[in-house]
């Protein structure tokens, strides 16, 4: 009979939640998270002092998550629109475009990040208050200049949390994990930045407590087989089609719509429907715009031959109600991405 693991526990400090949300490259990290904390692989023990700083701090970091990025690229594209080289800059100026496009959607992905951190907090962790014992012990830490006021700075959260740590880590059972990225305060600076300061080492008894200073190394160390499996699966990345992909598909799709109304105008005239007239001839009452200049009809059978050629045979139809339903839809959806109103199929 295969001996039973003991269970795991996590204390993660509030920085590595707040960089898990402005982070985007760290989505698969936190999909692993979720996923074995819901297959009962780790559990996570949350002091009620974290869950305190990651709501005072969340919407600084969503702010910040975009807003950082779009600041430097408006700084990049206003230099280069002043001293860039004439036949260079407009390539660029267009990439930098497509970057802070992309970056509208970095801080939509934090504020999905943060509602899943407190979605998984709020549905899956222990809460630990923080008690007069706690905080008494962080006062001590203070008076006796102890990591993590060992730098001269109020640490008394870090040092609440700290002291949180060690009460959970005192319990009979399982394997308990700390993990931080606030290596100043809590790592032993200048010898091993993977190890506790010695002023905290004490809560690291090796036999069912360890530091860690990035989660996956946490999760990777008690759950290697699963935390391994789970991230392969999460990192099969589907990245947001870049900008100029979005606005050449939606030329293309432009190209085609003008194409089948042309081919209806086309039909109207060979049916006596519309009429073309002389350029010099006043067009009248014509609500339904059915008397067509000629000069005006002989430019669009000349776009209408170029696209011909730009495309090919299959690429302009004829398509059944479907077909164009579909690229309809498609144009629609798109421009709305690009920030116009839904259903635009102005051509």
């Amino acid at each position: 009979m295969a001996r039973q693991r003991k269970p795991v526990f996590l204390v993660v400090d509030t920085c590595v939640w707040l960089d898990l949300a402005k982070d985007y490259s760290q989505e698969p990290l936190l999909s692993a998270l979720e996923d074995l904390v819901r297959m009962n692989f780790v559990s996570l023990v949350v002091p009620k002092i974290v869950v305190d700083e990651l709501s005072r701090n969340k919407e600084r970091v969503i702010e910040e998550s975009g807003r950082s990025i779009a600041g430097t690229l408006r700084r990049a594209k206003e230099m280069l629109a002043r001293y860039g080289d004439d036949g260079d800059k407009q390539v660029a100026i267009r990439q930098l475009t497509e970057i802070d496009q992309k970056s509208v959607n970095y801080r939509d992905a934090a504020t999905k990040a943060v509602e899943r951190i407190e979605r998984l907090i709020s549905g899956s962790a222990e809460i630990v208050s923080i008690t007069p014992s706690m905080k008494l012990a962080a006062a001590e830490r203070a008076l006796q200049n102890k990591a993590p006021f060992h730098r001269q700075r109020n640490s008394m959260g870090d040092a609440t949390l700290i002291e949180a740590y060690g009460e959970v880590q005192r319990r009979a059972v399982g394997h308990y994990a700390f993990v931080s990225h606030n290596i100043k305060d809590f790592s032993n600076v200048g010898v091993n930045e993977q190890q506790p300061h010695p002023d905290i080492a004490k809560f690291f008894p090796k036999s069912r407590s360890r530091y860690f200073t990035k989660l996956g190394n946490a999760l990777n160390a008690y759950r290697p087989i699963e935390f391994q499996d789970i991230m392969v699966e999460h990192t099969l990345d589907f990245p947001p089609r870049r900008f100029i992909e979005i606005t050449e598909a939606v030329s293309k799709l432009l190209d085609q719509v003008w194409y089948n109304r042309h081919q209806v105008w086309n039909e109207k005239l060979q049916g006596g429907e519309a009429v073309l007239i002389e350029n010099h001839e006043e067009r009248g009452r014509d609500p339904f715009g059915l008397r067509i200049h000629r000069s005006i009809w002989e430019g669009a059978e000349r776009s209408a031959r170029k696209m011909e050629t730009k495309y090919g045979p299959g690429e302009l139809g004829p398509w059944d109600d479907f077909d164009w339903g579909l690229i309809n839809g498609k144009l629609s959806a798109l421009r709305w991405v690009l920030g116009e109103d839904w259903d635009m199929l102005d051509t």
